[in-house]
C-alpha cells in the first residue's frame, strides 16, 4: 500500500485551491478526481461571477469567506493573468413596494462589510436606459472570471508545488485507521493519507458515507437545486450585471455577461433528486415572464438554451439557505479528515478563502 501526506478528493475549483494552499505548505499532495478532466461539475456549470459578499447571514461562513476571498481572488487574477472584469452589478427593485426589501439588503450587506450605493430611478435611466426599475443598489466590487483559467493557474500552482494529479479515479470506499486513512480506488490500489480532504463537492455527504469511522451523525443529507441558463440572441443594452431581488433557493433569475460581452440569463431554480443537467428549453417561457419585469424590450424568441448547473444543497426546499460546512476532527473525531459540505455559490468567490480555512484545520 502507497502512503502519502495529503489526498484531497475532488478537482473542481476548491480542491484545487484547497491542494494549491497545503502543497505550498510542503505537503505531498495528490489530487484525485472520479472525471476525466477537471472541474467538469458545479465549477464550470455556473454564472463566473465573483460575488461581492451581500446576501449572506453576517458572521456566517459564506459571509466571511466570500468577502475574504472576494479580495484574495482578485489579487491573485492580477498576479497571475487570470482573465476577469471587476464590471459591477445593480440590484434592482422593479417597483416601490420592492424599495423596503433593498433597502434592508443594503443594510444586510453593510453588517457583512459591503458597500453599496442607492440608485434612484433618474439616476437608473441614465446608467441602464433599457432597465425598467424603481431603484437598485450599485455594487462596484462585483465582478466575472474565466472559471477554466482560474482552476487551471491553481492546478499548475499545485503541480510546481509537487502536487499530483490522478484523473478518472473514483474513491470506491475507505476506512479510517490509527496512521490516517486508507483510500480504495479502481483496479485494487489503495493508498493510506495520513489526510484527507473531501471537496467532493455534490459527492461529498455519499462519499463521507463510503469512508468507514465517518460518524453518520455528522453527515448531511445531500439535495439538488438544478438552474438552467438561456443566452441572448444579438448585443446585450446592459454594461453591467442586473440581478433582481433574491429568492427561495437562488438569487432571481439575472443577467450576467462574459468576457467576451455575451449575455445570458439565469439560474432557475428547480428541485430535482440527483445530478441531471437536462435543459428543457420549456423553461425559457419563465425566463421570459421574469426578465421582462425589469426589461420590458426584451424580444420574442431571443432566449436559446446553453447549459444547466447543480447546486449541492444540503437543506430542503422551503428551508432557509443553508451555510457552508468545514468539518474537522473536532466534530467527527477523525483526526486528519476535513469534510467539506454544501459549498455552493459562492464557493468559486471564496475558494482561496475556503482553503486557507482547510489548510490552518490541518496544520
Amino acid at each position: 500500500m502507497d502512503k502519502i501526506d495529503t489526498v484531497v478528493i475532488g478537482a473542481g475549483v476548491v480542491g484545487l485551491a484547497c491542494a494549491r494552499a497545503l502543497a505550498q505548505a510542503g505537503r505531498d499532495v495528490m489530487i484525485v478526481e472520479q472525471e476525466a478532466a477537471i472541474g467538469q461539475h458545479t465549477s464550470s456549470r455556473n454564472s463566473e461571477v465573483i460575488h461581492a459578499g451581500i446576501y449572506y447571514a453576517p458572521g456566517s461562513h459564506k459571509a466571511r469567506l466570500c468577502v475574504a476571498g472576494r479580495d484574495m481572488l482578485y489579487r491573485y487574477c492580477a498576479e497571475r493573468a487570470i482573465p476577469h472584469q471587476r464590471i459591477g452589478k445593480l440590484l434592482v427593485a422593479v417597483d416601490a413596494a420592492d424599495a423596503g426589501r433593498l433597502a434592508a439588503l443594503q443594510q444586510h450587506a453593510a453588517a457583512n462589510g459591503v458597500a453599496l450605493s442607492w440608485l434612484d430611478h433618474a439616476a437608473l435611466r441614465e446608467r441602464e436606459p433599457a432597465l425598467h426599475a424603481h431603484a437598485a443598489l450599485h455594487s462596484p466590487a462585483t465582478g466575472i472570471i474565466d472559471s477554466h483559467a482560474l482552476m487551471q493557474a491553481l492546478l499548475a500552482d499545485a503541480e510546481h508545488a509537487g502536487a499530483m494529479l490522478a484523473l478518472a479515479s473514483p474513491i470506491l470506499g475507505g476506512h479510517a485507521r490509527r496512521e490516517g486513512m486508507v483510500l480504495q480506488l479502481a483496479d485494487g490500489y489503495e493508498v493510506l493519507a495520513r489526510q484527507v480532504v473531501n471537496a467532493a463537492g455534490l459527492w461529498a455527504p455519499t462519499l463521507a458515507q463510503q469512508l468507514h469511522g465517518v460518524p453518520r451523525e455528522t453527515i448531511p443529507t445531500p439535495r439538488y437545486a438544478r438552474g438552467v441558463y438561456f443566452a441572448l440572441s444579438g448585443r446585450s443594452p446592459f454594461s453591467q450585471l442586473i440581478y433582481p431581488l433574491p429568492e427561495p433557493g437562488g438569487l432571481g433569475t439575472h443577467l450576467t455577461l462574459d468576457l467576451g460581452g455575451q449575455a445570458r440569463f439565469g439560474p432557475d431554480v428547480e428541485w430535482i433528486d440527483g445530478v441531471d443537467y437536462t435543459v428543457d428549453p420549456q423553461r425559457a417561457q419563465g425566463f421570459y415572464h421574469s426578465i421582462r419585469r425589469w426589461w420590458p424590450g426584451l424580444a420574442d424568441g431571443a432566449l436559446a438554451p446553453t447549459y444547466s448547473g447543480v447546486r449541492p444543497k444540503i437543506v430542503p426546499q422551503g428551508a432557509a439557505d443553508g451555510d457552508f460546512v468545514i468539518q474537522g476532527p473536532a466534530v467527527h473525531g477523525l483526526p486528519g479528515l476535513v469534510n467539506l459540505y454544501g459549498i455552493e455559490s459562492p464557493g468559486l468567490t471564496a475558494s482561496l478563502a475556503i482553503a486557507a480555512e482547510v489548510a490552518s484545520l490541518l496544520r
